[in-house]
């Protein structure tokens, strides 16, 4: 099958990796075109070739986009050579964890332009993303969601349907990565707790892990924070600050003072250090 693929970031590449592996021929786009020719060239130039535009990628029916964030994916598809310049009936498959008013403009312009949108937000870390192993939070028409259940098949684990409101996967993965980033802090301060009499915080995590306490987020993260293996970051601190804020921008009215703590520490450690650290470093001190 042919398919379009935007963005070839850290997470980006090995989900397009994977659907090249599966024999998928892909049109790749990247704003900085080394790592589009980078991908193509990697495997004997064999997985794919690269567009001219964000269109152009698009012109193969089916286009993925991977990007950092509201900005990258507002202008590759609402700008000079966006993917809503190119024919009607493009279906365009967004997994960048973006803002919930961004999904539904995405949503009503593809509408609009005769083409389709889905929401297949991803969870999941570069070496899960390498692997094939995200969780895919999809929302949109069941049509487009039975015809790409096999590539997320390709790319993920487990595909969780959210309902037919695209907007529907992008809130769910901003509380998502909410509920990650307060993990983060809750680990992190239970291991102070019991370090200060003298227990050891891997020991403390083995605790956590053994006995199932929360979710699996804590397998993940909790031995980053022990061992702190911060760097490099498959995840920045900055990156977490852009969700978490869309977060709050989602709960509307909602009370959410966690959330607010969390966006105020954040904004701490990136105006100290650039928040240039994998997020699991969130609870602790920044670096001057």
């Amino acid at each position: 099958m042919k398919l379009g693929f935007i963005g070839l970031g850290q997470m980006g590449a090995g989900m397009a990796d994977r659907l090249a592996t599966a024999g998928h021929e892909l049109v790749v786009w990247n704003r900085d075109r080394a790592k589009a020719e980078a991908f193509v060239v990697e495997g004997a130039g064999t997985r794919g070739t690269i567009a001219a535009s964000p269109a152009a990628a698009a012109g193969a029916g089916v286009v993925f986009t991977m990007l950092a964030n509201d900005d990258a994916v507002e202008a590759v598809t609402f700008g000079d050579g966006g993917i809503l310049s190119a024919d009607s009936g493009v279906l365009h498959v967004a997994c960048s964890t973006v803002s919930v008013a961004l999904t539904e403009r995405l949503a009503a312009a593809h509408r609009e332009a005769g083409q389709r949108f889905l929401s297949a937000q991803v969870l999941g870390r570069p070496d899960v993303a390498a692997a094939g192993q995200l969780s895919i939070i999809a929302a949109g028409a069941d049509a487009d969601l039975d015809a790409c259940a096999p590539l997320f098949e390709t790319i993920g684990g487990k595909t969780l349907r959210m309902g037919s409101a695209p907007a529907m996967a992008a809130a769910t993965k901003l509380a998502a990565n909410f509920s990650i980033a307060a993990i983060i802090e809750t680990v992190s301060e239970a291991l102070r707790i019991a370090g200060a009499h003298g227990v050891e915080p891997a020991k403390m995590v083995d605790f956590l892990i053994e006995t199932n306490f929360g979710s699996r987020m804590i397998g993940v993260y909790g031995p980053m924070i022990a061992e702190a293996r911060f760097e490099p970051a498959g995840f920045p601190i900055k990156l977490g600050r852009k969700d978490v804020g869309l977060a709050l921008a989602a709960a509307g009215d909602a009370d959410v003072p966690v959330a607010r703590l969390l966006a105020e520490r954040m904004d701490g450690i990136i105006a100290a250090d650039g928040g240039v650290r994998d997020w699991s470093a969130l609870g602790q001190p920044a670096k001057g």
